[in-house]
């Protein structure tokens, strides 16, 4: 990162950070991606089990692992006050509270995964593959927290290259690996959706791996001597992180949870609405990538501005990522009302379940605007390292408001399935007012700050 001082400075400064975390995402999420569709190809009922197996883990994963989001403006507004020496302790704690967090989760999910299934009215075999899906996933939590603080540490640093090769070098293991253990080819068990648990497991650990080579190895990383000095546990720090790391995540699991309930209360619907839910939330979720990989990029640079204290520098990037994301979620939302039936394809060759995705697949549309104000405007806060406000905003429009819209349409009107979707805009809607008008606020508080020190 380095300060800027005009308008096409900053739009290229921006655009250097958030093209590679947009491919990162990407390929990141390509791998549920993958997941769903090859699930979908091996059968109707595979495809039901990894949707419902998705839906409850996805909450999970982004909620905690939006804790350590915490890391990316601690270590931005360090770089930008220029207080490295701070930056190796900072990101060992980070380490060291997403190991504990892992184990939360799989001494937790241990206990409460079996009852949580058996208490939906599943087939069967849809509970089975749902609840070995999750199991498979699970081998491969511990690296995948290790690996979100060890990339908010190199993104912080504006080197969002480098993530970017990382995740692009290791999704074709996880295709490649989703191939032998879905269909069973060349001598492996053929697993169906399972298998694809599997695969992502294993594609965690060399994600992980990668990354602790290049921070040890390569500059300008190697040169922070993180993991030259092992540091004690310091729980006044875990605190700080937990501090601004719990609300993101909440706030993140708001977001995603009231999803994944969507796709529960669905259970009560036929599989082939089951799997045509998902597999058109599935391409939702990867249009999000866009808004979100701008509120990631946003996060960073005006973390960035503000421990520099330029703060009319932070606001300017703040509007160039919202305006950006807008334009972008623009022309994904036109791409897929044209090619609405293209997308559906990929997905299933069922003609039910193809006819009910593309139907899904135009609320989707709606989806876009909402999240491109709210995502980057998020990213912004986060930057601010304003971040309690947010989760109370997220409950409040997506659990108050949302969800029981949405359940109301869904049962007491012919909507049926539809008017989960109808609740799901909803709440984004009123999501990004309310982020826009905090938004506002904060600006504004920071600016008075300003000129008071220069009084």
């Amino acid at each position: 990162m380095e300060q800027t001082h005009s308008f096409r400075e900053k739009m290229r400064q921006l655009l250097i950070i958030l093209l590679p975390v947009l491919v990162t995402q990407l390929a990141m999420y390509a791998m549920n991606f993958f997941d769903t569709i090859m699930s979908g190809h091996a059968s109707p009922n595979d495809l039901a089990g990894v949707a419902i197996g998705s839906s409850l883990w996805m909450p999970v994963y982004t909620g905690l692992s939006g804790i350590m989001l915490a890391v990316t403006p601690i270590i931005a507004q360090l770089a930008g006050a220029r207080k490295t020496q701070q930056m190796p302790f900072t990101v060992l704690q980070g380490v060291y509270l997403g190991l504990a967090l892992a184990l939360l989760v799989i001494i937790g999910g241990s206990f409460a995964l079996s009852p949580i299934l058996d208490r939906m009215e599943l087939e069967p075999l849809v509970r089975n593959i749902a609840h070995d899906f999750l199991i498979a996933i699970s081998y491969g939590i511990v690296p995948l927290f290790v690996s979100m603080v060890l990339r908010c540490f190199i993104d912080a640093l504006g080197y969002t290259r480098i993530t970017m090769i990382i995740t692009l070098t290791s999704l074709p293991i996880n295709v490649v690996l989703n191939y032998m253990l879905i269909f069973g080819k060349f001598g492996f068990p053929q697993l169906g959706g399972v298998g694809a648990g599997y695969a992502t497991a294993v594609t965690y650990w060399c994600i992980a791996l990668f990354s602790i080579y290049v921070i040890h190895r390569v500059q300008p990383f190697a040169g922070y001597k993180v993991f030259q000095r092992f540091y004690p546990i310091s729980f006044a720090t875990w605190k700080e992180q937990l501090t601004i790391g719990v609300p993101i995540g909440f706030s993140i699991f708001f977001e995603t949870s009231i999803f994944a309930a969507v796709t529960l209360l669905m259970s009560g619907f036929s599989t082939v609405t089951i799997a045509a839910h998902q597999a058109a939330m599935n391409f939702a979720s990867l249009l999000y990538m866009v808004p979100m990989s701008i509120a990631m990029a946003l996060t960073i640079a005006v973390g960035f501005e503000v421990g520099a204290q330029r703060f009319k520098d932070a606001r300017q990037y703040s509007y160039l990522g919202i305006s950006m994301a807008i334009c972008m979620s623009l022309v994904c939302a036109v791409l897929l009302f044209i090619f609405n039936e293209q997308v559906a394809k990929l997905y299933t060759t069922d003609i039910e379940v193809l006819d009910l995705t593309k139907q899904f697949l135009i609320y989707a549309v709606f989806f876009q605007l909402s999240d491109a104000v709210a995502a980057p405007i998020q990213g912004t806060l986060r930057g601010y390292k304003d971040v309690n406000i947010v989760f109370i905003i997220a409950f409040i429009s997506y659990w108050v408001l949302g969800l029981p819209i949405g359940y109301a349409l869904a049962n007491y009107t012919e909507l049926g399935a539809f008017g989960y979707w109808v609740g799901l805009i909803t709440g984004l809607l009123f999501g990004a007012i309310g982020l826009a008008v905090r938004l506002f606020r904060i600006q504004k508080r920071f600016q008075k700050v300003r000129e008071q020190s220069c009084a």
